[in-house]
């Protein structure tokens, strides 16, 4: 009987490639499953032995098997928001291609002892790895919980830098700031802004890069047309009013996100107001809110959707033998998406 040139590829294991290749089975693993913390050398190393080898993983047995092993927790808040569903739909895309699986527990207040005992809670219940959203990424960043956690906590989405902590985000302050620069290119030098909630991030940092826009121009920093939102549509409606019974309204307002930024359009309706003749406004998240009201929305594109999914293929990498001891703070790019909402300023 004639003997084949090749071990059958029944015959090859994990174990065998590893030792093709001179790494770890997790390495191998890590590289079969497209783990982004994997070194190119290594990596082609690994495919290298691979493919001497004649290996074929059997993908139906490796996606069970990972299923089982890898278990991602995401703590989530109120997920008929537009931008957290999105985030939600971004995590279970990732660790759905991934071959693990992704397990949700509401979060009811920002309270860090029930931020706490979730946490706990996933892990008991067998996360490897845990995604928080905001604010809650950052309360738990500044109370200390995420330091000397039993394991990898990634932060999607946050409104600043928080020391220690994993994270995938935008440039928040960059974003409002390029957005500003815009609207003052256009002419405006009266632009109102809307905080978002007080125990965000965004509330400090999306208003920074406002004002640095502001003092890039040589424009000054009024305090007057600064107000504050809490996210909600609502909210908007009320900072809004604020803003617009100004004897000297601003030309236009800039809210921290879209559905503060529609509350304004529809309250300008209310009073007779052009949009964007006589007001230009634009919000920030690109929700589907942007494109549903009339004028359709400027607004800063916010790609929940690919953080919440970085942030996941992040966590499975992790919890699946990842360096959890090098922080990675991974920025995606935003964008300014111009509608019909905003317009040169025009002489009042």
């Amino acid at each position: 009987m004639a003997r084949s040139g090749r071990r059958a590829s029944q015959a090859i294991t994990i174990q065998t490639v590893a030792e093709r290749a001179g790494v770890s089975a997790m390495t191998v693993s890590n590289v079969l499953n497209n783990s982004p913390r994997v070194r190119d050398s290594t990596r082609e190393v690994v495919m290298a032995a691979v493919r001497e080898l004649n290996y074929i993983p059997n993908m139906a047995a490796r996606s069970l098997a990972s299923a089982s092993a890898t278990r991602i927790g995401l703590l989530y808040r109120n997920i008929e928001n537009a931008f957290l569903s999105s985030i939600l739909v971004g995590a279970l895309d990732a660790t759905s291609r991934l071959g693990a699986q992704l397990l949700l527990r509401p979060l009811e207040s920002g309270d860090p002892k029930e931020i706490a005992q979730q946490m706990q809670g996933l892990v008991e219940n067998g996360a490897h790895a845990i995604l928080i959203v905001p604010p809650y990424c950052e309360v738990a960043n500044r109370h200390g919980l995420t330091r000397d956690f039993p394991v990898p906590v990634v932060a999607m989405s946050p409104g600043g830098d928080l020391p220690g902590d994993h994270c995938v985000r935008i440039d928040d302050f960059g974003a409002a700031r390029d957005m500003t620069a815009y609207l003052i290119g256009l002419g405006h030098r009266a632009i109102g802004f809307i905080r978002g909630g007080a125990g965000h991030l965004i509330h400090r940092t999306r208003c920074e890069g406002y004002q640095a826009a502001l003092r890039d121009a040589g424009l000054p920093i009024r305090p007057d047309l600064i107000v504050s939102g809490d996210m909600s549509f609502e909210s908007g409606l009320v900072a809004g009013a604020m803003l617009l019974d100004m004897p000297d309204r601003p030309t236009a307002i800039f809210a921290s996100n879209d559905d503060m930024a529609a509350a304004i359009v529809s309250l300008a309706h209310r009073r007779g107001l052009d949009v964007p003749r006589d007001l230009s406004v634009a919000g920030f998240d690109d929700t589907p809110i942007a494109v549903k009201i009339w004028p359709s929305l400027t607004t800063v594109k916010h790609p929940g959707k690919q953080i919440s999914a970085q942030a996941a293929t992040l966590a499975v990498a992790l919890a699946r033998g990842g360096d959890a001891a090098v922080r990675v703070n991974d920025y995606l790019a935003h964008e300014l998406v111009v509608r019909e909402s905003v317009a040169p300023v025009t002489t009042i």
